[in-house]
């Protein structure tokens, strides 16, 4: 992916890692498959397309790109549901690799900034594909609030993106209004 996008467009001067999955693995009953399956996506697909995109910026010398990652608000707190704790583990693990590289940027002396966009409900496929077995229940998820929408997580990501080249966003924590937790 990363050579072709060299070839295309040069390479990258702005990374959104947007790739995330939830299974439902609980931690005392949960398949290692699945856990596997969400580390590799959550946190190694994330690091590896982090570290492929700073190759990409170093080697053409962009000192004002950006790396931002789409995380959750379960990289925040952890909600009283066995599916989900697992997942909430590695939504954690963006939370710190998103600052860990903001710290790793500023020893190398980049200007390339770091942001941890981390919503709550968003109307997606999200919830089928958690609740596959129970489609019922995902509709009924998202009928129960007003909640945020894929625009939503888009203009975050464009506010983010047209801040002043010295302001460091860290992290946007958004959620719907009527979300409890």
């Amino acid at each position: 992916m990363f050579a072709w996008i060299k070839v295309q467009h040069q390479g990258i001067d702005v990374c959104i890692n947007n790739a995330g999955l939830a299974l439902p693995e609980p931690i005392l009953s949960g398949k290692t498959s699945g856990w596997r399956t969400m580390i590799d996506v959550n946190v190694i697909g994330l690091s590896v397309c982090t570290r492929e995109a700073y190759m990409s910026m170093k080697e053409r010398d962009v000192d004002d790109g950006h790396i931002i990652n789409i995380n959750s608000m379960s990289g925040h707190r952890v909600v009283p549901s066995a599916n989900v704790h697992f997942y909430s583990a590695t939504k954690y693990a963006v939370t710190a690799l998103t600052e860990g590289l903001r710290q790793e940027l500023r020893e190398a002396k980049s200007h390339i900034r770091a942001t941890s966009i981390s919503p709550g409900i968003v109307e997606t496929e999200f919830a089928y594909r958690l609740l596959r077995n129970n489609p019922e229940k995902a509709a009924a998820s998202y009928a129960s609030i007003k909640c945020l929408k894929a625009d939503d997580i888009a203009s975050a990501v464009v506010y983010v993106l047209s801040a002043p080249p010295h302001v460091q966003i860290g992290d946007i924590q958004m959620r719907p209004v009527e979300q409890t937790s």
